[in-house]
């Protein structure tokens, strides 16, 4: 077990989860959730086929949200796809930047240590296991491979008896059978089946047991992780788990919030005083590598070869971080020797093999370019946490209201758990005004027992507010009249008092 390796779940606020992933002290993986998501990866729906497009081999589902998944006819082998069918499929590619979710008709349900192929009959192990310790699993698996369908055997399963992988089996071929009947039950479109909550999924595929400390900020999934923790241990090992009971917020109390804050930076600093510049388009993401304040030791040669290593485990960490997948071209700085260039791409192959999303490096190109392919697994933290701005044309990006909600939330919290106010009046800029208020703002007052209200400030920062006044009502309500008599009148916020 990593002995720097930890798990912070921000899961407090119903709104959103978040859940980091530190090591040695450094922020390496956020994984976000929001209530209003919908299409995540994992999920079974009962759909319905809208349209069939024969030349493009395809077809359009009705999840039931009011947006269309797009399916393959290859991944529905064996099954008749027709307008107004229902079939039963899985979202493998969530929705994004205004396409559907992509689903496929071939159902795979992840347990600790098996992946149920369901309709399939192959007998797979994960690439990243030994090849000795792969054929003792293989030789497993065949043994107790269900004949109506597939099993994989996951990274997570290395060292693990054949008992092991049987109750992983049977759990997992209930689990099916469940869905099977309510499939059976129910009308389409509709969804049948929703994966473990974000924080349990991480904790089931975290590779090999690997984490000392799990720090959780509520009563209720702490409880949760306790339950269920022995599921995902290895030989026994389990985790501490800690219950985060500060007032300051967790991501704030760890320094997380702080590193989030630079996460979406175009410019990376590395210790030695080289930088990265991160460019991330539709197509692809661009790196360059510079020297920056990095003199080195007087050998040119050297001095590169350092300044691309450290360059090389940087780049590892931020596409982790920034969940970047797809094609990766990476401008390091030139070397003509080749054993260099060669102990470069080692280093980088070595760095994402213990990668939860497979990735393939290349070698240099003619163009002294490093090219490499990294799977997509989720929404990258830019489209998250960022939308593309309405004030500069899309040129740049700014937070997305949601993203300024929830930081306001936090900064709500934090003011009435060291004040005890009755109320607070907030300036904040119009459009975020509105949107909180629309959404969530009764929802925070019976939440925090105060009245709340949100000044629209026209010249207010995008993604700033400020705390006007905090006390009682009278109070707030006075300050609001007198600003209204100043001739700093606006539109305010407020919820009906009855």
């Amino acid at each position: 077990m990593s002995a720097d390796r930890k798990i912070f779940a921000n899961v407090i606020d119903a709104e959103e989860t978040r859940v980091a992933i530190v090591e040695g002290g450094r922020l390496n993986e956020i994984f976000v959730e929001r209530m209003w998501d919908r299409q995540r990866s994992g999920e079974i729906y009962k759909a319905r086929v809208d349209k069939v497009i024969p030349g493009m081999n395809s077809a359009f589902l009705n999840l039931g949200d009011g947006r269309n998944a797009f399916l393959y006819l290859e991944d529905a082998k064996g099954i008749e796809v027709m307008q107004n069918s229902e079939i039963l499929v899985q979202v493998t590619k969530t929705a994004r930047k205004g396409k559907g979710a992509r689903v496929t008709a071939r159902i795979s349900i992840p347990g600790r240590f098996l992946v149920l192929v369901t309709g399939g009959h192959e007998t797979g192990v994960s690439r990243r296991i030994s090849e000795e310790e792969r054929e003792r699993l293989r030789a497993f698996a065949r043994r107790i491979r269900p004949q109506e369908a597939g099993i994989i055997v996951r990274t997570a399963a290395e060292g693990v008896d054949q008992d092991v992988l049987e109750e992983d089996l049977e759990s997992l071929l209930n689990l099916w059978n469940e869905i099977r009947r309510l499939a059976g039950e129910q009308n389409a479109p509709c969804l049948i089946y929703q994966d473990l909550g974000l924080v349990g999924r991480i904790l089931r595929d975290e590779p090999n047991g690997s984490v000392e400390e799990i720090i959780v900020d509520s009563e209720e999934e702490y409880a949760n992780i306790l339950s269920s923790l022995g599921r995902f241990s290895r030989n026994g090992v389990t985790p501490e788990v800690t219950l985060h009971s500060s007032s300051i917020p967790l991501f704030e109390y760890y320094g997380i919030e702080k590193d989030l804050e630079t996460a979406l930076n175009r410019k990376v600093w590395l210790d030695s005083g080289a930088y990265l510049v991160i460019d991330q388009t539709e197509a692809l993401t661009v790196i360059d590598v510079n020297t920056g304040k990095f003199t080195g030791d007087g050998d040119p040669r050297s001095t590169i070869l350092r300044t691309n290593l450290e360059s090389a485990r940087e780049i590892a960490r931020q596409l982790r971080l920034r969940a970047l997948g797809g094609i990766v071209v990476i401008d390091f700085i030139d070397m003509d020797d080749e054993g260099d260039q060669q102990k470069l791409i080692e280093t980088l192959r070595a760095l994402f093999r213990g990668d939860r999303c497979k990735a393939r490096v290349f070698g240099v190109t003619p163009l002294g370019l490093v090219e490499l392919t990294r799977k997509r697994a989720r929404s990258d933290i830019r489209s998250t946490f960022t939308r593309g701005c309405p004030f500069c044309g899309g040129t740049g990006v700014v937070a997305r209201e949601e993203t300024i909600a929830l930081d306001l939330k936090r900064f709500i919290r934090k003011v009435v758990f060291s004040g005890s106010p009755e109320a607070l009046l907030i300036e904040i800029h119009p459009a975020a005004a509105a949107f909180i208020s629309e959404s969530f703002l009764p929802l925070w007052e019976e939440e925090f027992g105060i009245r709340i209200f949100l000044r629209e400030v026209f010249d207010s920062p995008w993604e700033k507010f400020r705390l006007e006044t905090q006390g009682t009502v009278e109070q707030a309500e006075h300050r609001i009249a007198l600003l209204e008599q100043r001739g700093a009148g606006s539109v305010v916020h407020r919820t009906d008092p009855s």
